[in-house]
């Protein structure tokens, strides 16, 4: 069953916006090509002053070098800095979901050693989940990790591993134990080193011109049992309970925010009849696809695990920011100055085939919503 209780922000919450934007002015590199999707800019100096402001790891207790903040709080940070188009890349996986799946999973030793780095901006992850002829199936992982003296020996790939060839970590879902009837038995979570020996990062190039996405193969890499996440075997509950955090966000209808604000500023103050309308339309999606993302962050405050609101709002957004390129595009006037407009777009559209693969694909997610409602 479904359910999106009404949320709303804390005047606490909204008086962050002021001061995170100020932040964001002073901060913003020289150059930077904005553009808000969560991807779009790797700046470890961004990511390390957001640290030493007390933006990241928000809502991990102070204890472990985070700010104690509730999910609202981190929500309108989160918000203001894909609005701006800021360069989060570096830090957004750890600060999303590593931090607290780690918080929640994690032995006291990996809290006291990764939480204060991903706190401070300077410790970034990847996510091992998807594997080549596995699709978003992750139940037909085939990475394996072996027992032996000392720890376990890894062999396998993982594929659209999202910054693999910027970052420091992969948490990473392997096969601690053969496949059996029960498809999401046996699986485990491992924080591998990206630089460890036997491991191999293969950019993949992108229309874009980019390589946020990569394959990373595992040759037989050793890696010590106190990278073992949480209890052998509890890998599958572990991930569906991190992947609640990573499909419910903003980010998940604010990609292609900065096209919709162009549109805006192009249209102006009297846009004509259908640009009215396209405004409108827009505004109307982009609206409620925020009340059902508050809702879910209002849950995860309250700390429950709201996985199927969750995958509801990433399908929507997915669908959202797809709809959202084509709608502008065609409502957008032409006998104006619209370079930067045709920037922010360019770039989106070269970046959209990839909102549907990350964090499951829609046929996914479907199943998922499906299950959750008792349809299959």
């Amino acid at each position: 069953m479904l359910s999106f209780d009404p949320a709303t922000l804390p005047e606490s919450s909204e008086q962050l916006r002021p001061v995170i934007r100020e932040f964001i002015a002073t901060n913003l590199p020289a150059g930077h090509r904005r553009n808000s999707d969560f991807t779009s800019g790797h700046s470890p100096e961004f990511s390390s002053a957001l640290g030493a402001a007390g933006w990241l790891g928000m809502t991990i207790p102070e204890r472990y070098g985070g700010g104690g903040r509730g999910f609202f709080d981190r929500y309108v940070v989160t918000e203001e800095l894909l609005a701006a188009g800021a360069p989060v890349g570096a830090h957004w996986i750890s600060d999303r979901q590593t931090a607290p799946l780690l918080l929640g999973h994690g032995t006291q030793a990996q809290r006291e050693f990764y939480l204060p780095l991903i706190c401070a901006g300077t410790c970034y992850f990847s996510i091992g989940m998807s594997e080549p002829n596995a699709g978003s199936d992750l139940a037909a992982i085939r990475t394996t990790a072996e027992r032996v003296d000392g720890g376990w020996l890894v062999n396998g790939t993982k594929l659209w591993t999202t910054g693999a060839h910027l970052n420091h970590y992969l948490m990473t879902l392997v096969r601690t134990s053969p496949p059996s009837e029960n498809r999401h038995a046996g699986m485990s979570q491992l924080i591998i080193d990206l630089n460890a020996q036997g491991v191999h990062v293969r950019p993949i190039d992108s229309m874009t011109g980019n390589s946020e996405f990569n394959e990373v193969v595992f040759t037989d890499v050793l890696v010590p049992d106190s990278a073992l996440v949480g209890v052998e075997g509890n890998g599958w509950q572990q991930v569906t309970s991190e992947l609640g955090y990573e499909r419910s966000g903003p980010e998940r209808f604010l990609s292609t925010f900065r096209v919709f604000l162009e549109l805006v500023r192009l249209v102006g103050h009297n846009p004509q009849g259908d640009q009215a309308a396209a405004v409108g339309r827009l505004a109307s999606h982009l609206l409620s696809l925020r009340r059902m993302s508050l809702s879910v962050a209002g849950m995860l405050q309250d700390g429950k695990m709201p996985n199927v609101e969750a995958a509801l709002v990433k399908d929507l957004g997915n669908r959202f920011e797809k709809l959202s390129l084509e709608i502008a595009r065609l409502a957008a006037p032409i006998d104006c100055d619209r370079e930067v407009f045709d920037q922010v777009l360019t770039d989106s559209l070269l970046l959209s085939p990839s909102f549907s693969l990350r964090g499951g694909t829609s046929e996914i997610l479907r199943g998922m919503i499906a299950r959750g409602l008792g349809l299959r």
